[in-house]
């Protein structure tokens, strides 16, 4: 759990060689990439580090005496807190000590397809004990978010099914910090997984299903519930939280018994409606932020509303001069909904209309599935198709599968315009979720020159070639 006052949030003033030097142009401005082996001499070119994230073993202590050996950023999970100024340019120096081929991505960012961290549109791996100096000027402001884009197949010990994530704020250039008593930061996250064939332990998909990960504990924040220091709030407190599910393939459910959330963005964009929900859903990567009045005086469980809760996704919520028990009150049922942040009036024309369809090949008992994007998989996938710069582009995408897929667009934002059968505008983001056997359409304006990775955020579903390259031409 990270937490701040408005007034405690100044600015930040603050497979390649190590001989190489890539450079990058694009709309965030002059990108420069170094990569070296830590401690030895920056070249001319290369600026000042800003920060320094150590990718390395760290041992997380989630309850007495449960101690998950995992890897993480600078000794802690989440890893730190990086708070930047939007165009701002910032160096970030990255030291890998993870034992394997690594590297970081800036999730959300508009930034150069080399700075972005991922192989898939050019960026470097950083090998074991070697380091890359990132440089770029962040936009847009809003809660990004940053996490390892390698890839870990059937290891369980790699990339997002790690502690490699922290949380990336970007701060408008001007403006006030909102209308809000505190900042909290909570990061949900699973661990403990093991590979299992659903099919024998006779719940989950068809016979014909492959392997997928089971976890055996959860956190919110960097404890399971009812351990650790509880959230203290006063009544009459307005509480911004930042809400992110960083785990590696698991939708999530939260609710705050006796509260409710009155969202204000998603995946760090403003919503034009902000609407009251009892329950937020968030599939891997997105993120919500959200503001409850505190006015339900007690001790209460901020928790997921599903198993996970059993398994410590949960911190407490106590009110100033309050003893007992923690509280937890089941929410009302609720669908999440997309479109209840949105607005009516007509969208603007796409250019033109690209239909993608999601379908799975069952791996089998034991075996790993392959996904499919129009039938292929990665990376015969690429280049999923090409785009023009400054043309809008219309996604119609069917999930013709019996999972959940968060959908990421790296380096744009994109505008939700219809869910099922419910058009809407004007909700902005970078992944979204697709139940399973349903519709989506999704529109986005080639505003980013450069290799575009397009996956689901399933760490095991890209891994198994959900992912495609969109590329301009």
């Amino acid at each position: 759990m990270t937490e701040h006052l408005p007034d405690d949030r100044p600015p930040v003033e603050d497979r390649l060689s190590r001989r190489r030097i890539l450079l990058g142009a694009g709309a965030a401005g002059l990108a420069t990439i170094a990569s070296r082996r830590p401690g030895h001499a920056q070249t001319p070119s290369s600026p000042p580090a800003d920060h320094t994230i150590r990718i390395a073993p760290v041992s997380l202590e989630i309850a007495p005496g449960k101690i998950i050996k995992t890897t993480g950023y600078n000794g802690t999970v989440p890893g730190p807190l990086l708070r930047l100024r939007e165009g701002k340019p910032v160096a970030i120096n990255v030291i890998n000590n993870s034992g394997y081929p690594n590297l970081i991505h800036w999730h959300g960012l508009f930034i150069p397809a080399v700075q972005d961290g991922a192989t898939e549109e050019g960026s470097p791996l950083i090998p074991p004990g070697e380091s890359l100096l990132y440089s770029f000027a962040p936009k847009p402001t809003g809660t990004r978010w940053y996490h390892s884009h390698a890839m870990a197949m059937t290891d369980l010990n790699r990339s997002t099914y790690t502690g490699e994530f922290g949380f990336l704020i970007i701060e408008p250039a001007a403006g006030d910090p909102g209308r809000y008593d505190r900042e909290i930061m909570l990061a949900a996250h699973h661990w403990e997984g093991s590979w299992v064939s659903m099919q024998d332990i006779h719940k989950g998909p068809p016979p014909d299903n492959g392997l997928e990960v089971m976890y055996h504990a959860a956190t919110l924040g960097d404890r399971m519930l009812g351990q650790g220091e509880p959230i203290r709030v006063r009544q009459g407190e307005r509480v911004l939280f930042r809400l992110l599910n960083a785990s590696a393939n698991m939708g999530i459910s939260l609710a705050l018994a006796g509260h409710r959330f009155t969202v204000i963005a998603l995946d760090g964009n403003p919503v034009p409606t902000q609407a009251t929900v009892d329950v937020l859903k968030l599939d891997v990567a997105e993120r919500a932020d959200v503001i409850v009045e505190m006015n339900n005086p007690g001790i209460w469980t901020f928790a997921s509303i599903d198993d996970e809760r059993n398994m410590g996704m949960g911190v407490v919520v106590e009110y100033q001069n309050r003893s007992g028990e923690p509280q937890w009150l089941a929410p009302p049922k609720a669908h999440w909904d997309y479109t209840a942040f949105g607005r009516g009036g007509p969208v603007a024309a796409p250019n033109e209309t690209i239909n993608l369809k999601f379908e799975k090949i069952p791996g089998g008992r034991g075996g790993y599935n392959r996904w499919t994007i129009k039938r292929k998989s990665w990376p015969d996938t690429n280049p999923l198709f090409t785009v023009q710069q400054g043309r809008r582009y219309r996604l119609v995408m069917n999930n013709n599968s019996g999972d959940e897929h968060p959908v990421h667009m790296h380096r744009h934002s994109f505008e939700v315009t219809k869910v099922g059968d419910k058009p809407t505008s004007g909700v902005m983001k970078d992944t979204i979720s697709m139940p399973r056997y349903s519709t989506t359409e999704i529109d986005f304006v080639a505003d980013d020159p450069g290799s575009t990775f397009f996956h689901c955020h399933h760490q095991d579903h890209m891994d198994e070639g959900f992912a495609g390259l969109i590329t301009y031409a």
